[in-house]
């Protein structure tokens, strides 16, 4: 309820200046993500969980000479089978500047678009089904060739009894051509509580990958197809307890697609790493992944598509099924007098 009527307060304030500045828009957007994934990993010892919801998420907002950008709205999941008419609503608020290759976030903003593009080695894909928003700061310059951000998630708020906890992280791509250079980064921290219990440590975890590329483009009868190699290592440290530890590794992705269809192989060899909020197939030392997608369903403002994935480590082949589903409807209404 408090948090309604802040929100309440805090549109009412922007209609009012808006009411008295020019070249405003009034801008109104609503988002829908909906998601089946069927987790088959018992055959390795790993939790199979079925995640089975839906996200909506409506944002309305002010947008000022084109650069300055307030939004303010919730994002909202609802698990299918929870007796919670929603199981959990996170306020969407946040200002944003955007000028010529400069974009700048500030506040509880959606971070697809922006970081979901790291590999799930590095930051997993449940991200997107229970924590959609970036919830702090974020820089990008973008050019034609060139893309470089950097950005800080606040993840905990420390409590006497709860944890300060953040992520922090940079990741960019070059591609003067058909050769690319991307990588990605980022350091979680885990703090202690105010009271800290016996036996809490301080825990820094984070890790980089490189990739060298080469993007066929449509140089071939595929609509894309992109290759792409290099290494990845982690930064693992409970304080007083293990010391730094570095695990590193080597990892090769493939991906092709033709109209409806794609084909994605990641391979991966080395030491194991134990990412807290990376993907958990990633503790092997020798992994691959191949995952077949179909999208059925594209067109302006709606996409939809299966991925069946096959996990291969141990000598046993680990299966997964998933849906998504992802709508956005979005419109402006120019409110210069």
């Amino acid at each position: 309820m408090k948090l309604r009527k802040q929100l309440f307060i805090l549109l009412i304030l922007m209609l009012i200046g808006a009411r008295y500045s020019s070249a405003q828009q009034l801008e109104g957007a609503i988002n829908f993500h909906g998601f089946v994934d069927n987790r088959e990993y018992a055959k390795t010892n790993r939790f199979s969980p079925t995640y089975f919801g839906a996200r909506f998420s409506p944002e309305i907002g002010i947008l000022v000479d084109s650069v300055h950008r307030f939004r303010i709205g919730v994002n909202a999941l609802k698990q299918f089978g929870s007796r919670y008419f929603a199981d959990k609503v996170d306020p969407v608020i946040y200002y944003q500047y955007k000028k010529q290759n400069n974009t700048f976030f500030i506040g509880a903003f959606p971070r697809l678009g922006l970081i979901d593009d790291y590999p799930i080695a590095l930051l997993s894909d449940t991200l997107s089904y229970f924590r959609p928003n970036i919830e702090g700061m974020l820089y990008q310059y973008q050019t034609k060739n060139f893309r470089q951000n950097l950005w800080i998630d606040w993840t905990g708020k420390q409590t006497a009894t709860d944890r300060e906890t953040f992520l922090f992280g940079f990741s960019g791509k070059y591609k003067p051509g058909m050769f690319y250079l991307s990588h990605y980064a980022y350091m979680f921290h885990n703090s202690l509580s105010a009271i800290s219990p016996p036996g809490q440590h301080l825990e820094d975890n984070g890790a980089v990958q490189l990739q060298f590329g080469l993007d066929f483009g449509k140089r071939t009868f595929l609509d894309s197809l992109t290759v792409s190699a290099g290494p990845m290592i982690s930064i693992e440290r409970t304080r007083n307890v293990t010391g730094i530890q570095i695990p590193k590794g080597f990892i090769t992705y493939l991906y092709a697609g033709y109209k409806q269809f794609n084909l994605k192989n990641t391979f991966y060899v080395g030491e194991g790493h134990h990412l807290i909020n990376g993907d958990l197939f990633y503790t092997a030392k020798q992994y691959d992944r191949l995952d077949l997608g179909w999208t059925p369903i594209a067109y302006k403002n709606i996409e939809g598509g299966f991925v069946f994935s096959f996990h291969f480590l141990d000598n046993i082949i680990n299966s997964e099924q998933a849906f998504s589903l992802r709508y956005r409807i979005s419109g402006s209404k120019n409110l210069n007098r």
